[in-house]
């Protein structure tokens, strides 16, 4: 007889990948040696059957003869949700009973007065005239008349917009005992695994399997501190997961690895180029980018991650501990961050701290005058040689202190520089202005030639020194009849491609200094220049 038992596991780890998670599993159960089968249920249904493993370890040897894993469909509980929806449904009906009934009795003293109204006004009538009643009572009479067909009017009315309020609840309701009563299976995944136990003893399950609906992005708050020229770094990790599961306080691993399913390795098709003929042309370009993405489904996943569907353990039982670490095994980036994991399976974004570091950093301003009259200010540090990849991510800019706005970090290697954009600085100044515009009246061999010369004003306003490159450009010719030449430059510099300039300059505290640069345009007289804005 074939001896089966249900084994309950809890998620113990998880690795998140950027498009999915390995979970896995332990459950400790006690055998008597007689058990062939064990069993785990209510596995989500955004498990990937090929991905599961399975191992154990115990007391007693236990050999693992094979595994299966099977799609359930159940149907949800729908009892005690009947029973509340019935008995909302029954108290509505009561409480609408009761509003009828006292609409009722408004109606009928409604209709008493009314009549009371009626059989009365000729004998009040002929009262007043005979003057056996007076104008007073008479006006009493009426008032009250009057005033209890308002009372009884209003009375009606606000019954009846209860009653249509209780008869939209009870639409509702009875909307809700329909799909309630239909039937509504529920999707799962259960897995068998055959066993065969020496003998009796205690035996820990592991069971590992991939499921979808899990990414996680690296995510950075930069804060840079002027004074001490400090970038303090978080890095962070935004989880997002609606696998089906909750993983609550799990060993939570990221990695940046693409873990590879199944146990054979995926077929090489050939690469087949041809020239395309007229009547295809247009077809072949329409089709490339998903034929391309076909041919990158088709190709093998990088990292040597490979999840059997079946393993076998014969391993005495023995205490396992996991410490936080960081690793890099080639290009695949690994965090493991220990029991800190409690992400819900609501589809929230959740962040988790990876570390914390501070990087020393150099601070520079760069200009473009030609663009804006006031400096960026950069920093610029390097990733320690034995700290981690630095992932590309969207980062916070903080600069003392003050959000200055977001940017993306590069992806930076360990000792690596990266850079930090701060944002206009307008304790540096610069004005450029046209100090020269000269037009030769002579013509030099049918040519004409105008000399501009520009002068560029950096003032440094703050009480520290500091470093700035400052660009700029002169005109660079398409036309070979167009010729541009750089006559002077004070600092003096070499000129580069497409006509840039560009000067390194360290300005003392609160200190001015000046950029002079001449240059001349020569060209046919018959030619008329173009985009000479300047």
């Amino acid at each position: 007889m074939m001896i089966s038992i249900a084994i309950d596991t809890q998620i113990e780890a998880v690795t998140v990948y950027t498009d999915r998670a390995l979970v896995t599993r332990h459950g400790t159960i006690s055998l008597t040696g007689t058990e062939r089968e064990l069993t785990v249920s209510n596995l989500p249904s955004t498990l990937d059957p090929e991905s599961v493993r399975v191992s154990g370890k115990g007391s007693v040897s236990v050999k693992l003869q094979g595994v299966t894993v099977d799609r359930q469909y159940t149907t949800a509980p729908i009892a005690d949700r009947l029973a509340q929806i019935t008995a909302q449904i029954e108290q509505l009906g009561a409480d609408k009973r009761r509003l009828q009934s006292q609409i009722d009795t408004i109606k009928l003293q409604s209709n008493f007065i009314q009549g009371l109204r009626e059989k009365t006004q000729a004998s009040f009538s002929q009262s007043l005239a005979r003057q056996q009643i007076g104008l007073e009572d008479t006006q009493n009479f009426l008032d009250f008349i009057g005033t209890k067909t308002t009372e009884y009017a209003f009375a009606g009315e606000d019954l009846r917009q209860q009653q249509q309020q209780i008869d939209k609840q009870l639409q509702s309701l009875r909307s809700q005992l329909d799909e309630v009563e239909t039937p509504n299976s529920q999707e799962s995944f259960e897995i068998t695994v055959a066993i065969e136990p020496a003998g009796a003893g205690e035996f820990k399950l592991e069971l590992s399997y991939v499921v979808d609906r899990a990414r996680w992005i690296p995510l950075y708050d930069l804060r840079v501190q002027i004074t001490s020229k400090t970038i303090q770094l978080n890095y962070l990790a935004q989880i997002v997961q609606t696998t089906g599961e909750d993983w609550s306080n799990i060993n939570l691993i990221l990695s940046t690895a693409k873990p590879g399913l199944g146990t054979l390795p995926p077929k090489l098709e050939p690469w087949y180029i041809d020239a395309p003929t007229p009547m295809t042309m247009r077809r072949r370009s329409i089709t490339a980018s998903s034929s391309d993405m076909m041919e990158l489904s088709a190709a093998p996943m990088s990292a040597g991650l490979n999840f059997d569907r079946l393993a076998v353990s014969e391993l005495e039982y023995a205490a396992e501990n996991v410490m936080a670490e960081i690793s890099q095994p080639g290009s695949v980036v690994i965090f493991q961050l220990g029991g800190c994991g409690n992400i819900p399976s609501d589809g929230n974004p959740h962040k988790v701290t990876i570390f914390q570091d501070d990087f020393s950093c150099q601070l520079e301003y760069i200009a473009m005058p030609s663009l804006v009259s006031f400096a960026y200010l950069q920093a610029k540090a390097k990733n320690r040689s034995d700290g981690a990849t630095l992932l590309v991510g969207k980062a916070n800019i903080f600069r003392d202190d003050v959000f200055v706005g977001t940017g993306n970090l590069e992806n930076t290697a360990p000792g690596q520089e990266f850079k930090l954009n701060l944002g206009i600085d307008e304790g540096i100044k610069i004005d450029r202005e046209l100090s020269e515009r000269q037009v030769d009246k002579t013509f030099l061999a049918g040519n004409r030639r105008i000399t501009y010369a520009y002068r560029l004003s950096v003032t440094n306003l703050l009480n520290v020194a500091t470093h700035i490159q400052v660009s700029d450009r002169i005109p660079h010719s398409r036309n070979e009849q167009i010729k541009v030449k750089l006559i002077k430059v004070t600092p003096q510099i070499q000129l580069g491609e497409l006509g840039r300039l560009g000067w390194e300059l360290d300005l003392p505290a609160n200190s001015k200094t000046e950029i002079n640069y001449q240059f001349s345009i020569e060209h046919p007289e018959a030619v008329l220049v173009q985009g000479l804005d300047v």
